[in-house]
């Protein structure tokens, strides 16, 4: 009894503070964002036939493919920045058959989906032009980007620091409060916010005009300031 009264004792002696002390603080959270001219663009774009036969549909799917990657590669761009996203072949139903027959298949769809990315921006319109006339019939988007943002996002660590730091000192100031140091301090969302352009008529334009604007690259982080009293 004697050695857990002694050990009780020892883990009261050496606890920290209870909550109630320490509860004293103040959470902000602070943005910070760089905007910069991309230097990249991702493209999807995928080829889409259909055919009475799945040899056929997959067949003419595959010719028109490799003539895109074809004229890709004539273009500049290297093979580590081709990539095949998916795959696909499904049958095509005729469910409106008189006499409540059951549903047949009348045909296949093949589809092949690629992602491109483009790293002379200045080629891009010429590319999309190509892209199209060689096959390439579905597009999902194209995408702004930098290829290298670690020194524009850690500029904006940078800055949303700095926005917290300032917002908890007007917080304190507005309390009538002493604001003591950085508890805590963590990151959270933030990254690249790439801008994104619509593809929807880029089969009815020659040597496709882009604007590729500006991308932002944000931070988010959230700290956590001890409140100082009277006597620090």
């Amino acid at each position: 009894m004697k050695q857990l009264i002694v050990a009780l004792a020892w883990i009261l002696a050496t606890a920290p503070p209870l909550l109630a002390e320490t509860d004293r603080v103040i959470t902000t959270t602070g943005q910070g964002a760089v905007d910069m001219a991309p230097d990249m663009a991702t493209l999807n774009v995928g080829v889409t036939n259909q055919a009475p036969l799945a040899g056929d549909a997959l067949r003419l799917t595959s010719e028109a493919v490799a003539a895109v990657l074809a004229q890709l590669g004539e273009a500049g761009i290297e093979p580590r920045d081709m990539q095949t996203q998916g795959v696909n072949l499904r049958p095509v139903w005729n469910r409106n058959n008189p006499d409540n027959e059951p549903p047949r298949i009348t045909g296949f769809v093949a589809q092949n989906v690629l992602t491109i990315r483009v790293r002379d921006l200045d080629a891009l319109g010429g590319i999309l032009d190509r892209v199209v006339e060689d096959g390439a019939n579905t597009f999902n988007g194209l995408q702004f980007s930098v290829q290298d943002p670690k020194p524009a996002m850690a500029r904006a660590r940078q800055d949303a620091v700095r926005d917290a730091i300032a917002k908890a000192e007007q917080l304190a100031e507005a309390a009538g409060v002493v604001l003591g140091p950085v508890q805590t301090i963590s990151e959270s969302g933030g990254g690249s916010r790439p801008s994104i352009f619509n593809m929807a008529a880029a089969r009815q334009a020659s040597d496709v005009p882009v604007a590729a604007g500006e991308v932002s690259l944000t931070s988010q982080v959230s700290m956590v300031f001890r409140i100082l009293d009277e006597n620090g």
